[in-house]
């Protein structure tokens, strides 16, 4: 296995303009698997599901080609799934729709559930909650040798002591938050602020999302900054796009250590989870993600 994504969940989505679109695949794991199958071979998801994960869920999973011996299936519980309901200023709003037990035991991650292949994969994508990070799964993780990359679920709901945010950030090798997630956890200021202080903080990479602006990447050892603007497309929903570019970026960053290049994977990944409701098939997009690359890499600007 090249690289593994987490945990999987059913939104049923509530628009601003009251439309909804129910039963679509979500969780951040499969939209982070596309991106990922984008440009690397082996992709594998782990989470819990139940025996009433949708028909249409699986086949998007089986014709894409993601590997899925790591969907544990329970009998007892069902599989995650919970209103997403979103605003027009971009706010979004989760209420679960399994009992509260249920959500700890099909969205809890521990190494012993993970397949072999699965602990010898080359990089894991996973998101934590500031509050409560689950640093002992991840710190297994990085004991395999494999690129651990962390973004945050949501912002941060207090404000955290030097040792919690160091620890947070320096985690993974590659720390990928949105603006407002990055400013909860060091104060507000503009993108590059943002990133020197999460290098202070102790980050090696960080990739900063966004959204429509695109996103700004830096890494600490060697000072490199670039910004990778976004790929101009008809927005949709732009559910996902943030874990389809956390994959994009990983698999360009351990296949090519080029950070430049890694930031057009993610821009590229993300593009395609914007131009509508779900999960595109990986398979017709290759070309066409190739395209895209050639467009942006035109308007790259180093900053450092």
């Amino acid at each position: 296995m090249d690289f593994v994504a987490f945990s999987l969940i059913i939104d049923d989505i509530v628009f601003s303009d009251g439309q909804t679109a129910m039963g679509i695949l979500g969780g951040g794991g499969p939209q982070t698997a596309f991106g990922l199958k984008l440009w690397a071979e082996r992709v594998g998801l782990a989470g819990g599901v139940g025996s009433d994960l949708p028909s249409a869920a699986l086949a998007w999973l089986e014709a894409s080609g993601i590997d899925t011996q790591g969907l544990r299936h329970s009998a007892q519980w069902p599989t995650p799934r919970a209103w997403q309901i979103l605003e027009a200023d971009g706010r979004r709003t989760q209420l679960w729709r399994i009992p509260g037990p249920a959500i700890g035991a099909q969205l809890g991650r521990r190494m012993e559930d993970l397949p072999p292949p699965y602990r010898r994969a080359r990089g894991y994508h996973l998101g934590l909650h500031p509050e409560e990070p689950g640093f002992d799964f991840i710190k297994a993780l990085r004991s395999t040798g494999g690129v651990i990359s962390i973004e945050p679920f949501r912002p941060s709901p207090r404000l955290l002591s030097e040792m919690e945010l160091r620890a947070i950030v320096s985690t993974g090798q590659i720390f990928s938050p949105n603006e407002p997630e990055a400013a909860s956890l060091v104060g507000p200021g503009e993108p590059l602020e943002l990133i020197r202080r999460l290098v202070a903080a102790g980050a090696e990479i960080v990739a900063l999302r966004q959204g429509e602006k695109g996103a700004t990447v830096h890494r600490a050892q060697s000072g490199e900054t670039w910004h990778i603007p976004a790929f101009e497309t008809s927005v949709i929903d732009t559910t996902g796009a943030g874990n389809a570019f956390c994959g994009g970026f990983l698999a360009s960053w351990v296949l090519t250590g080029n950070l430049r290049l890694a930031g057009l994977y993610g821009a590229v990944a993300a593009s395609f989870l914007v131009e509508q409701v779900g999960l595109p098939s990986v398979g017709p997009r290759n070309e066409e993600a190739k395209r895209r690359l050639a467009i942006l890499e035109t308007g790259t600007t180093r900053l450092d």
